[in-house]
């Protein structure tokens, strides 16, 4: 027997306890058949949670039965090699195959064929360097970023979309090939889609790449419309 609404595949979303916008972010670009099961990761503080945090969040998923993990969190953590080890204990708990943001950024950047890349973040310094690391690490330049530096993991959530449209504006150098947005707590489907348009070259925001990877994946060629062209073209 099939699931009544997941037919085609049920994705077990971990997600940060504080995260408010990834969940509605992924109902709103969702298609028929495939379903998402959120599990909250407990953040004791503003990093992420420990080992223990994480298996239990996985254990509570899997009690779904779902076919794929999609990790929604700070993925870009320790470089390449971190999100390379949150891949595989998540893989080591729950037997199945993983999207991250991280690797969903990479794969969209080399799907547009992207170099030369901007970065928005939420973070403080700190998380700006591992992100600049990972992308370094893979072989792409950042040649701009724009950490906003939110003071909370919940305050993320509170950037708007003008504080958000300047920040585009500060990191679209001439030499930038395309714009990428961390942060799985921002809002930033539905303008990075309007600034594709301003500016004509890619905007990646990571739940809209988070969500094009787990599609992919899994063998669904669904368009989404109004979450950026990598939904909508490749």
């Amino acid at each position: 027997m099939t699931d009544a609404l997941g037919w085609r595949r049920k994705f077990g979303v971990l997600a940060p306890s504080t995260n408010t916008i990834v969940e509605p972010d992924f109902y709103a670009m969702a298609v028929p058949g495939v379903t998402s099961h959120f599990s909250r990761i407990h953040l004791r503080s503003e990093g992420l949670s420990d080992d223990t945090e994480l298996g239990s969040a996985c254990e509570r998923v899997l009690t779904c039965e779902p076919d794929y993990m999609v990790m929604s969190t700070e993925t870009f953590r320790d470089g390449a090699d971190g999100n390379r080890g949150l891949v595989a204990r998540i893989k080591k708990i729950t037997g199945l195959d993983v999207a991250t943001g991280a690797e969903a950024c990479e794969r969209a950047l080399r799907a547009y064929g992207a170099r030369r890349i901007g970065v928005i973040t939420p973070y403080q310094p700190a998380g700006d360097a591992d992100v600049v690391r990972f992308f370094g690490e893979i072989g792409f330049e950042v040649t701009a970023i724009e950490g906003l530096r939110c003071p909370t993991a919940v305050s993320i959530a509170h950037v708007t979309e003008d504080e958000l449209r300047a920040a585009i504006l500060d990191v679209n150098t001439p030499d930038v090939d395309a714009i990428v947005q961390c942060g799985t707590n921002l809002s930033m489907i539905r303008l990075a889609d309007e600034a594709e348009r301003w500016l004509g070259k890619p905007v990646i925001a990571v739940n809209a790449a988070t969500w094009w990877m787990a599609l992919r994946e899994n063998g669904i060629k669904d368009r989404v419309y109004g979450a950026g062209s990598l939904l909508r073209e490749y």
